[in-house]
């Protein structure tokens, strides 16, 4: 592309040198002619004017007055009344010459009738339209490098954000979306890298959300399929007690149940095609269910999971969702807490506030600002789960804080609800 740039330019220049040149020559040629033969002219009416002069006072003419005034003409006198011309001058440019070079003349006649022929050399006034050619050549020359310089620097400007601009989609194709952030001067350039660097930032947004929603997958659906394996384990075990296998494989189902509606509502939020819809929720079946599903877990680490505060409240919230995050909340607390957990329910009258709290040394004071935070653990964990619990919450209009680092108390504030109020979408 450099090339034909550079080649179309020298083209299009030389045809317009050529065009402009060619005629400016021939106008030189005729302007230089023009002035000699007038000058030439202008020469022999002088020495037409001083011939009669000296025939007037003195009757005859001086010639050798006339080769001193005029060395580098030829004269011829020719007076009104006289027989014969006498010449004067330079011989060798005596036009009867043999040899004689080129020559440029002029002819006048006085008011007395003395006819003046004067000659000059005419390669001087070639000469003169020599060096004027080799002017106009120069410039034109200077005018073709000067043109030719511009184009090399225009195709220079034009093609270096192109070769940036593809590296840049190589960048994207090679999987690298941080946004390059180049400007050219040029706004076509510009226009396109803009819109790389936003196909940059979209690219570099959905892969950060296809890895948060392998990482939230993967961190939602460990705790079903923990309880789930507890349950086919336990059916194992009590394999010959019919009754207990029945009651496992329910809590199984439920379990594979909860799991589908986790696996929904993962889906759901990642495609982000609807606000999640609220609804008026009983928190008394959810934290009794919730505490049965735990129970075991903590039994077994000779730990108690406690339900205290307000029964019968009711919120506006999403039941699966509502789960999720109380499920999350406690996990935390059995797996970074120590002693006795604590779900206290509380009605503060505009909300309802649910606490999870331990017994454990508490969240250390360098983690208290950045707890929720993705990445951030205290120690053993993947730093995922209480940022996911907020994000959960803020989706539907509830917020998930930490209210007292020692020891260690989260809370979900959830909106007040009433029975039998419609379901309503919450804000994303």
């Amino acid at each position: 592309m450099r090339r034909r740039m550079v080649f179309s330019t020298l083209v299009v220049t030389v045809i317009a040198v050529m065009l402009l040149g060619l005629p400016l020559g021939a106008l030189t040629y005729k302007l230089v002619h023009d002035e000699a033969s007038r000058q030439l002219e202008g020469e022999a009416e002088l020495i037409g004017a001083e011939s009669d002069n000296m025939l007037e006072l003195h009757g005859e003419l001086d010639l050798a007055e006339l080769d001193r005034e005029h060395p580098n003409r030829f004269v011829r006198i020719t007076p009104a009344d006289g027989p014969t011309a006498v010449t004067a001058g330079d011989p060798a440019l005596n036009p009867d010459a043999a040899d004689s070079p080129r020559l440029l003349k002029a002819t006048v006649t006085t008011n007395r009738g003395t006819r003046v022929d004067v000659w000059s050399d005419g390669e001087d006034v070639q000469e003169s339209v020599v060096r004027a050619w080799l002017g106009i050549a120069s410039l034109s020359l200077l005018a073709i490098g000067v043109a030719v310089g511009l184009s090399m620097f225009q195709a220079r400007r034009l093609t270096l954000p192109l070769v940036d601009l593809a590296a840049t989609a190589e960048r994207l194709g090679s999987g690298v979306t941080t946004p390059w952030g180049h400007r050219y001067g040029i706004p076509e350039a510009d226009r396109v890298a803009e819109v790389l660097d936003r196909s940059a930032e979209r690219i570099a947004g959905l892969i950060a959300t296809e890895r948060h929603f392998a990482t939230d997958a993967s961190h939602q659906l460990r705790t079903p399929l923990t309880a789930l394996t507890m349950r086919l384990e336990e059916i194992i075990a009590e394999s010959g007690n019919p009754q207990v296998v029945r009651e496992e494989g329910e809590a199984a189902l439920a379990q594979t149940e909860r799991l589908v509606e986790t696996v929904e509502s993962l889906l759901g939020r990642a495609r982000k095609s609807q606000n999640p819809e609220v609804e008026a929720v009983e928190l008394d079946p959810v934290l009794n269910h919730l505490q049965a599903e735990w129970s075991p877990v903590f039994q077994q680490e000779k730990r108690r999971l406690l339900v205290t505060g307000d029964p019968g409240l009711t919120a506006m919230t999403v039941p699966t969702d509502l789960a999720q995050i109380l499920a999350t909340l406690v996990e935390n607390a059995y797996k970074h807490g120590a002693g006795t957990v604590t779900i206290r329910r509380l009605d503060t009258g505009q909300s309802v506030r649910v606490e999870v709290s331990d017994e454990g040394e508490g969240v250390p004071e360098h983690l208290s600002s950045r707890i929720f935070e993705r990445e951030v653990s205290g120690g053993g964990g993947t730093g995922l789960g209480l940022a996911l619990a907020r994000h959960i919450a803020e989706s539907e209009g509830a917020r998930v804080e930490l209210v007292q680092t020692r020891p260690t108390t989260f809370a979900l504030f959830l909106p007040a609800g009433a029975g039998g109020l419609s379901k309503m979408s919450g804000p994303f």
